[in-house]
């Protein structure tokens, strides 16, 4: 679970955790012997097999190419075809197919007719939400039935506490939340206007805060989005 600095309504401020939402799914998938299946990751093939070293392999004709692979499996390595990977990471190559590790990324910005804008270097900035300056309610209050029509929301955090004491921070916000009936808009920063940025680099979000009380149980879930919806004469 990820740290996250939050203040209320009142300025005050606490760490307390976040952690994603997963919808437990109702369906159980069982192999030929009963037991449990799981999801693998396949080595397929290498850079040495790829398509551009097996035309190379047969001087650049493809009907060459096409024979060979007829006859036999070029394309195929033995030893590694198949193997189950773990703890993979993605790495970027060059033309020479050598991993690289300096890299320029670029933003491009389209219109809404599809047409490119700018295209700009990707700037990479700072994590905010667990740094010193806590997140801000901005007053923006935004009701249910607006917001899901306004915005698209990518995912969401659920807010839990940490102790006694931040159950009594949290929950108040929730209760106060749920008696708005709204969505309160939070940003970074000094003055609460930037977005939300979870790593050095990731993508900014706008994020919108949800309380709900029953009984002495709260839940507080931080919307995130990305998207916004707008009418295109």
């Amino acid at each position: 679970m990820a740290n996250i600095n939050l203040t209320d309504s009142r300025k005050r401020d606490a760490v307390v955790k976040a952690e994603s939402v997963s919808i437990k799914n109702p369906v159980r998938y069982i192999g030929p012997k009963g037991g449990a299946s799981y999801t693998r990751k396949v080595l397929k093939a290498t850079v040495d097999h790829d398509y551009d070293n097996m035309l190379a392999l047969a001087k650049g004709d493809t009907e060459k190419l096409a024979k060979l692979l007829v006859e036999g499996d070029p394309e195929v390595d033995p030893e590694l075809f198949g193997r189950f990977l773990w703890n993979v990471s993605r790495v970027y190559i060059n033309e020479d197919e050598a991993v690289t590790y300096r890299i320029q990324q670029h933003e491009l910005i389209y219109t809404p007719d599809g047409e490119l804008k700018e295209r700009r270097q990707r700037e990479r900035a700072e994590a905010n939400v667990d740094s010193e300056i806590p997140l801000r309610w901005t007053g923006k209050k935004i009701p249910r039935g607006e917001a899901i029509r306004k915005y698209v929301f990518s995912s969401k955090l659920q807010i839990v506490h940490i102790n006694g004491l931040t159950y009594d921070f949290l929950y108040g916000m929730a209760k106060e939340l749920h008696e708005m009936d709204s969505l309160m808009l939070l940003g970074g920063g000094k003055k609460g206007k930037q977005p939300l940025i979870f790593r050095r680099g990731s993508t900014p979000y706008r994020g919108f805060l949800e309380g709900r009380i029953k009984g002495e149980r709260y839940i507080l879930l931080l919307h995130l989005s990305n998207t916004e919806l707008r009418n295109v004469e």
